[in-house]
């Protein structure tokens, strides 16, 4: 395993990595896998390395939580990293943050996915490309699908979860995945050897990417400018509706469908309703120049409704002002979300 997730790393140059295991069991196997990368720079948080099941350096086990990698970042500040890598406790999901002009910040699911999706794509050939399948679930952003048809690549949305992107490639002739992606951090990057989401293989593409960047002058930030630019600002958000009851949140769920909003922030939205196969519905809409996306599920685990929403605005030169644009179109569907 160690030799197969170290080889999805393709280029030779250097990069400072911090990194977590939060603390789980991919401390010791995650630190094996990128020094046999060839990644000999590494600096890992010393009080979360050791797998504890008490977990007590976070408040909660979970990269995505706000605190949970408050150690992470302190570490690549102080060390200078070039990238910082988190693990959930069972190492099947990788998060990553990168240095800004404002300090360190975490990607999101979606943004990781974009650049992962888009790293791959770019090292295939066009023959390859030609028949290669790239796939995010349908609570991920649409950004992915966008990208793929840039490098002459298919795009499938799948349900939510491995069990479906896993099998994104399935019945399509001659067709290959080649990656997959979900927004909460869980990303597939060498198919043909797990057929899962791998935190341990995706950090070492990640930091691949992030040091091809830097030998270039360029960084993470600069490539999320590019890919804004050739296909327009999405921003991605999440809320979620706590229900006293898993009725309640069928109620909630029912009410939804039965009177479905017309609009999302002022612009008019279809109802695509997935019933028949996941209890979830999505609401879309807009044009080339706008577009706004929601899609509400309920919890799987938990009495609660989570809504999904997105953001999407044509390319423009001035990319601060569609970010601000987008930003103050996101808070008005979160705020939509919180509200029917």
């Amino acid at each position: 395993y160690v030799h197969r997730a170290a080889a999805v790393r393709r280029g030779h140059d250097p990069v400072r990595l911090a990194r977590t295991a939060l603390p789980g069991v991919g401390g010791e196997l995650g630190l094996r896998t990128l020094e046999a990368a060839g990644f000999d720079d590494v600096h890992v948080v010393a009080s979360q390395f050791e797998p504890d099941p008490d977990f007590p350096t976070v408040a909660f086990p979970n990269p995505e939580e706000p605190g949970a990698t408050d150690a992470l970042l302190r570490t690549a500040e102080r060390v200078g990293a070039g990238i910082a890598i988190a693990l959930d406790p069972d190492a099947d999901r990788c998060a990553v943050g990168i240095p800004t002009d404002t300090g360190w910040r975490m990607l999101s699911g979606d943004e990781t996915g974009w650049l992962l999706g888009d790293f791959i794509l770019s090292r295939l050939g066009q023959p390859e490309a030609a028949g290669a399948v790239v796939a995010s679930s349908v609570v991920s952003s649409q950004l992915l699908a966008a990208i793929a048809a840039d490098h002459g690549a298919r795009h499938v949305q799948t349900l939510t979860g491995f069990k479906w992107l896993a099998r994104a490639d399935d019945g399509i002739p001659g067709a290959r995945l080649v990656y997959a992606y979900e927004e909460a951090i869980g990303h597939c990057v060498d198919p043909e050897a797990v057929r899962d989401k791998d935190g341990i293989s995706a950090a070492v593409l990640a930091c691949d990417l992030v040091s091809g960047l830097g030998a270039r002058g360029s960084s993470v930030s600069a490539a999320l400018d590019e890919l804004a630019r050739r296909h327009g600002v999405h921003t991605t958000a999440a809320v979620s509706r706590a229900a006293a009851t898993p009725d309640e949140a069928a109620a909630m769920m029912a009410r939804l469908r039965d009177h479905p909003p017309r609009e999302l922030a002022g612009i008019p939205v279809t109802v695509t309703d997935l019933l028949q196969r996941t209890d979830a519905v999505i609401l879309a809409g807009g044009d080339d120049g706008a577009s706004v996306r929601m899609v509400v599920r309920p919890s799987g685990t938990e009495p609660k409704v989570k809504c999904y929403t997105e953001v999407r605005l044509s390319p423009d030169p001035d990319l601060a002002g569609a970010r601000s644009r987008a930003t103050a179109l996101q808070s008005r569907l979160l705020a939509a979300a919180r509200g029917w």
